[in-house]
């Protein structure tokens, strides 16, 4: 099948079943019930709730206390629901007797709404906060013909959070009992890490960036990194996958329980070691946004780009410029990558990291001859480059795009809003066409939460490639065509990328993380750049939103 027949027919909408609950059947874009991600969707955003009796009613300014006492009453309800990182909508329910009544919202930011309705009646206001933060959100409606006002109030906290870089650290290792009690996880069994006080999650601490990797293995099998609330359940979805003797590791951006502690999941049924390494925390204060980019090439050791031309030694290391080139600016506090290993001539491991000494913390793991990538988020230094350690003791080459960074500029906060599984070509029911991701081709998903996606900077998303019958490599870029082009017969074909997204060999399965820009219409296209059909799989994680 070749890509254009692939853009001509396959507009898909993700399914926004939660991941316990299996995907439900998608829908073609515009066909009756087609729905997307996010905004107005099952559990996409926070819930407040401040019920009726809540209501405090005085006298008005100026009237006498005898006429509060003698009024019939009024009672205000607040529902309050968030569906963006700095966005709030309040419905407020006043029941009264038959008068006119002036309604004022204060948001708790200097900023007040008036309304004016007569009696009881119900009304609805969308609020934009220019800062993250905690905030009382109050109501009162006044009775200025009897002399009566009465109040209530909602306590709101935005839903996003900004990016705070942190040195790679090493939280988690069950071979040595950092973090845990040293011995390996057990099939289907559980450890859990400390990641953070809970004192810093009230104070806004939302999620943590964490490389995960699994080791000594014996089996195959599959870990799920969640954060633990037994309220809510695990999920159903992966986040990385793994297979007899091997050492795989992926980037994960993790929702903290309220304890401070995440919890993993060895979805395997034979024992395996388990790593976590710290590089960055989600927090509500003090962070800096998130701003996608089109993934630009900044090192590729067999071409000299970026780095003298020839393999990383072995235990080598070098140092590359990112703040000031290619489009990322100066003065950026963190840079997300795509890092990829190729042609190394032993098993090892890299590590990206802002400079100075190499930390024990690895950004992937490979075996000898492997092609692996993997997603890196880490600090940059003062003068704005990056480090790149060999762990192996023979040499490798190295590949490093660039898919976004983190500035104290931007907007951008990030929005846990999944994990949910949107796409599954194994499973008829997940993909409307019914089959694989094609060879050459490309199939588009829509993950704007509504139908305007300026405000939507980029999503994160869990890409798994499997039922690999050749080697390949997958692509993930924001489309050029909104669905009405995606979706017309003989429909142009986009450009085709030229940066992977992950790497894989015949028969292998292999995820990784993707923090995908959504480009002016909030669409996704994953393009399989092999000679054969193979088998995707999509979990939606979470947003970065600028409203």
């Amino acid at each position: 099948m070749t890509a254009a027949l692939v853009a001509a027919g396959l507009g898909l909408v993700p399914s926004m079943a939660s991941a316990t609950e299996g995907p439900s059947k998608p829908v073609a874009p515009g066909a009756p019930g087609a729905a997307k991600a996010g905004k107005g969707t099952k559990s996409a955003g926070k819930k407040f709730h401040s019920p009726a009796d809540r209501t405090v009613r005085t006298a008005s300014p100026g009237a006498a206390t005898k006429a509060a006492a003698d009024h019939p009453g009024i009672s205000v309800e607040i529902d309050g629901r968030s569906d963006s990182a700095y966005g709030l909508v309040i419905d407020t329910k006043i029941t009264a007797p038959d008068s006119s009544l002036d309604v004022v919202i204060d948001w708790g930011d200097g900023r007040t709404e008036k309304a004016s309705i007569k009696g009881s009646g119900a009304l609805s206001h969308g609020h934009s906060y220019a800062e993250l933060g905690n905030y009382t959100v109050k109501v009162t409606a006044t009775d200025a013909a009897n002399g009566v006002q009465a109040a209530n109030e909602v306590a709101f906290v935005t839903p996003g959070a900004k990016f705070v870089p942190l040195e790679p650290t090493r939280m988690l290792d069950t071979r040595n009992g950092t973090g845990a009690d040293a011995g390996k996880v057990p099939g289907r069994g559980s450890t859990r890490v400390k990641v953070a006080s809970g004192r810093d999650v009230q104070d806004g601490l939302t999620a943590v960036a964490l490389n995960v990797t699994v080791t000594n293995t014996t089996d195959s099998g599959h870990v799920t990194v969640w954060s633990g609330d037994k309220n809510a359940g695990r999920p159903d979805t992966s986040n990385l996958n793994y297979t007899a003797g091997g050492s795989v590791p992926n980037m994960v951006i993790v929702p903290v329980g309220a304890d401070g502690y995440v919890e993993l999941f060895n979805g395997g049924w034979s024992s395996v070691d388990l790593i976590a390494d710290i590089t960055g925390r989600f927090v509500r204060a003090g962070g800096s946004g998130y701003t996608s980019m089109t993934p630009a090439r900044f090192v590729d050791t067999r071409e000299g780009l970026g780095t003298p031309q020839g393999r990383l030694a072995g235990r080598g290391t070098f140092s590359t410029q990112i703040a000031g080139l290619k489009g990322v600016p100066q003065g950026i506090t963190a840079v997300a990558l795509n890092v990829t290993v190729t042609d190394p001539k032993e098993a090892g491991h890299l590590s990206v990291f802002p400079g100075g000494p190499a930390p024990t913390a690895s950004s992937l793991n490979f075996t000898a001859g492997q092609t692996v990538a993997n997603s890196v988020i880490v600090p940059v230094s003062a003068d704005g480059t990056i480090s790149v350690f060999n762990g192996a003791w023979a040499g490798a080459d190295v590949i490093v795009d660039v898919v976004g960074h983190y500035n104290k500029d931007s907007r951008a906060a990030y929005r846990p809003i999944g994990p949910w599984r949107t796409l599954d070509t194994r499973d008829p029911e997940s993909s409307w066409w019914g089959g694989r991701l094609p060879a050459r081709g490309y199939v588009p998903q829509w993950y704007a939460p509504d139908d305007d996606p300026a405000a939507d900077e980029a999503f994160v998303l869990n890409t798994t490639v499997t039922n690999t019958v050749d080697s390949g490599f997958l692509s993930v870029a924001p489309s050029p065509f909104p669905w009405l082009v995606n979706d017309q017969p003989g429909a142009p074909v986009p450009p085709r990328p030229g940066s992977s997204s992950l790497n894989w060999t015949k028969g292998a399965t292999v995820a990784n993380l993707v923090q995908a820009g959504s480009g002016e219409h909030g669409i996704v296209h994953f393009w399989n750049q092999g000679w054969k059909d193979a088998d995707l799989i999509v979990d939606y994680y979470g947003i970065y939103e600028t409203d």
